[in-house]
């Protein structure tokens, strides 16, 4: 009897299309170029290569896969519905409407199998290197060995990261600041399959990227593949397999044309743009499918579904049955580390405030000595709390003394020497924060506009991001207006689901920490580098309302202070210098102003009452302070950029020495 012949893989591939075709056809929006460009690559990686349980879509061990090019959120959907993950062909009819599972570019936590929101090009790439550092962070810190040799029966974590890039991508500068990192750490689970079809929005690419992309890879410590032909599903398996044989980071070059088949093939007319009613009746008779919407062959979507879990099913059996003995066999300390990895991003309460801060009432140092005392203590309590800076350890004061730095020797190193790479540093963090790490990233508050794009999708995906921006206002004088925040901390504010804290001493630094631990949203810690006294009526657990009072009136309330930072000190200095005149001012400090907008409003009218003069003092723009206080003369606030010189002379060429911040506000009351 004759051997019963597989089902035709292209027959697999060419129903992915026509889902695929049909959700963006239904929603009258999409890019169908990847899609018919780009299928057999996917097909060939989710049925070949990839290791994953659709019914377990949270997997600790899986393989993750980044749709970097982002625009091609069809083709994955479309792949996702067939490998058996929850995603229906409703799910695919609601393609870009509101409230669906299938937006129109991937969103992490939204959609089951998407490991990380992309969109903006680049960001994908640069956050899977990130999520690569995590496997290997987590690889030395679990899997068991033998006499310094890995057991290869006894791994608990050895996932494969895989990126699915465009021509946009390898353009963004992100792209090309995280591949430089994976090179030199050697990563050698992340592969990028890199879909060349040589076109771009506007156009081919030849008219704006022209460069040899494997020799920009292998001058960056990559190995490099090419696949000639991306409709041969042999040669990309081949590559992908060589891939996984090298100790280095894998970039395949996979060359591909645009809408294949379609009418408008290997053109820009075919990459945003629905295709005609006619070019999907002519593909679907080409790839003999019914010119149904949404049908689909049901033998193969059971083959490919056979396909995954026949290389899956007893390895996700067996990695489950393994970590309950080993979890078993462990301290308390670690199996309560693995319970935490398993739950997914949680908050964690150590309760700083609890643990025996003994800071003396005439401190007097630096901030950012301070809070990286703080940081230190954090990553005593915290196994998985790792970041490290943009090349400004030195002046930030950000380092784990404990821990070696993170390098293809010490991947459990939890200093990560970033280089002078802000924009990477945060896409990496998240790629670290969505693998089970707490990260934090450290760099001038200047700065924080390279890292503006990351931050964005931070706070989109809803992750333990923090950034802790040091150097946060003019008063760092000689470094010039380059250096001097103005516009960054209203930046920040207005990024929504974003955390801002502006600590005013010591023990509001604790108090940030111990919200930030709390939480999982992203958080930003803007810190001063010079020295701020210890103040007597701050408090750590202040920090959680947001905004507390750090000076009552005296007699008669006058008006009210609002500040933040080093700039509480001086507002405290500046009432009681001003109640000796006659003006009894209660001074509010504000570390977070979201987590006060988010305080019942009995709480906000007791603490900021109406028909008292409000004044608001911060070393930045005045954007955002506008809804505490009537009229701009209030609001003492720097809205130019500031000089190069001595801090003194800066902060009066500002107007903003004490003196004069005195005068203008005794004037108000007047």
């Amino acid at each position: 009897m004759a051997k019963k012949k597989g089902f035709p893989e292209q027959k697999i591939i060419d129903n992915i299309k026509a889902l695929a075709i049909d959700t963006i056809d239904n929603a009258s929006s999409g890019h169908p170029g990847i899609v018919l460009g780009a299928a057999p690559i996917l097909y060939t990686l989710y049925a070949k290569h990839l290791k994953i349980h659709p019914g377990d879509p949270n997997w600790l061990n899986r393989d993750r896969f980044v749709m970097s090019a982002g625009h091609g959120s069809a083709l994955i959907y479309s792949i996702l519905l067939m490998a058996g993950y929850n995603i229906t062909i409703e799910d695919l009819k609601n393609f870009r409407r509101l409230g669906s599972k299938t937006p129109g570019h991937p969103e992490y936590g939204l959609t089951p199998g998407i490991d990380f929101t992309t969109g903006p090009l680049g960001q994908g790439l640069a956050g899977a290197v990130g999520i690569a550092m995590a496997e290997r962070f987590l690889a030395t810190k679990y899997n068991a060995k033998k006499k310094n040799i890995l057991d290869t029966d006894k791994v608990l974590f050895d996932y494969y990261t895989y990126v699915l890039c465009s021509d946009g991508d390898l353009m963004e500068g992100v792209s090309y600041e995280a591949a430089s990192l994976a090179g030199t750490f050697n990563l050698n689970r992340l592969i990028v399959l890199y879909d060349a079809n040589n076109i771009s929005l506007d156009g081919k690419i030849e008219k704006v990227f022209t460069e040899n992309i494997s020799s920009r890879f292998t001058a960056l410590g990559w190995h490099t593949e090419t696949v000639k032909d991306g409709e041969n599903i042999k040669e990309i398996d081949r590559a992908i397999s060589n891939a996984k044989k090298r100790n280095k980071p894998t970039l395949i070059q996979i060359k591909t044309t645009i809408g294949s088949g379609s009418q408008k093939a290997g053109t820009n007319q075919v990459h945003g743009t629905p295709l005609s009613r006619e070019d999907i009746q002519n593909l679907k008779n080409s790839w003999e499918i019914r010119d149904v919407p949404f049908a689909v062959s049901k033998e193969a979507v059971d083959e490919f579904r056979k396909m995954i879990m026949d290389r899956n099913g007893k390895k996700y059996e067996t990695w489950s049955n393994f970590i309950g003995a080993y979890v078993e066999t462990q301290t308390a300390e670690i199996q309560a580390e693995i319970k935490l990895l398993l739950k997914g991003n949680v908050p964690i309460d150590i309760n700083l405030p609890s643990l025996m801060w003994q800071f003396p009432p005439d401190l007097k140092e630096p901030m950012r000595d301070t809070n990286a005392k703080i940081m230190n203590v954090i990553a005593d309590n915290i196994f998985n709390f790792i970041g490290g800076n943009a090349d400004v350890a030195s002046s930030t004061k950000v380092n784990l003394l404990k821990w070696p730095d993170y390098h293809f020797d010490h991947y459990d190193g939890r200093n990560i020497a970033f280089g002078v790479r802000e924009h990477a540093m945060g896409a990496i963090l998240n790629g670290l924060a969505v693998s089970g790490c707490k990260p934090f990233g450290a760099t001038f508050l200047t700065f924080a506009d390279y890292l503006k794009p990351a931050i964005r999708i931070a706070a989109l995906m809803n992750i333990p991001v923090t950034y802790v921006f040091t150097h946060d206002a003019i008063n760092i004088g000689p470094d010039g207006p380059t250096h001097q925040p103005v516009e960054q901390l209203a930046m920040l504010r207005s990024t929504p689901n974003l955390d801002v804290y502006r600590p005013a001493d010591a023990k509001e630094i604790v108090g940030t920490w111990d919200m930030i631990l709390k939480s999982n949203r992203p958080s930003a810690v803007v810190i001063s580098r010079n020295e701020v006294p210890l103040l007597a009526k701050t408090d750590m657990n202040g920090v959680a309302k947001g905004a507390y009072i750090v000076r009552n009136e005296q007699t008669k309330l006058s008006g009210i202070i609002i500040a933040t930072g080093s700039e509480v000190n001086t507002a405290i200095t500046i009432a009681n210098e001003l109640f000796i005149k006659g003006i009894d001012l209660r001074v509010v400090s504000m570390p977070c102003m979201e987590h006060y907008l988010r305080q019942p409003i009995d709480y906000q009218n007791a603490l900021l009452p109406t028909g008292y003069k409000t004044i608001v003092i911060e070393t930045g723009s005045s954007f955002g302070w506008h809804r505490f206080v009537y009229n701009e003369k209030y609001l003492m606030t720097i809205d130019r950029f500031g000089k190069s010189g001595t801090i003194d002379q800066v902060l009066s060429d500002c107007g903003f020495d004490n003196q004069t911040l005195t005068n203008k506000i005794e004037q108000l009351f007047r």
